[in-house]
């Protein structure tokens, strides 16, 4: 158990270490992700989040995956990977995934994961670094403006549930067997 604080003095900060993500972190990295990116706060990053993406970008891209630890306690992450396209000699990062816990929030900590990231890319050889947040937003706008991103672009996503059309061809399948099975999508 923690002395209580005495009046009048500053609470003591604790020492922060930024590293390079482990195996071992890939669980608390994933729960920690589960708080932050909920439904209610962030409706379209809630379905995206999974621990699949924290997985396969620790297993292809490793160096560009920072944790921060405070007392043995993981408290923050940055996720990020580097793309190269075919006929183009510029090497793009992305940062994908940025999170700190809510008690180390608006303390400095997603700046210092993030300039470490971008730090590891430069020596990479990346010439532009991407974000992407959704538009209303604006505390993640505000810190990316900060940390130098400018000329925001807008993106339009669309989705379709596909769950009826699922459904329907599950019943197909059953009442007509797969060989006389032709979808039907509901247009012309």
């Amino acid at each position: 158990m923690e002395a209580p604080q005495e009046p009048g003095k500053p609470a003591k900060r604790p020492n922060i270490l930024i590293r390079e993500m482990e195996i071992d972190d890939l669980a608390a990295v994933f729960h920690l992700g589960e708080k932050l990116f909920t439904a209610r706060e962030s409706p379209n990053l809630y379905r995206t989040w999974d621990e699949y993406d924290v997985v396969e970008l620790y297993q292809s891209d490793p160096e560009f995956c920072l944790v921060a630890q405070a007392d043995g306690r993981l408290i923050g992450f940055a996720l990020g990977t580097t793309i190269e396209k075919a006929g183009s000699a510029w090497k793009y990062g992305h940062l994908v995934w940025l999170g700190v816990a809510p008690d180390f929030q608006r303390r400095g900590l997603a700046a210092r994961l993030f300039r470490q990231l971008k730090e590891l890319m430069i020596e990479d050889g990346v010439r532009i670094l991407m974000v992407d947040t959704e538009a209303d937003n604006l505390s993640a706008l505000h810190f990316f403006r900060r940390m130098g991103f400018g000329k925001p672009e807008e993106h339009i996503y669309l989705s379709l549930n596909l769950s009826l059309q699922r459904s329907l061809l599950k019943d197909r399948k059953k009442n007509h067997g797969p060989a006389n099975h032709k979808p039907d999508y509901g247009h012309d």
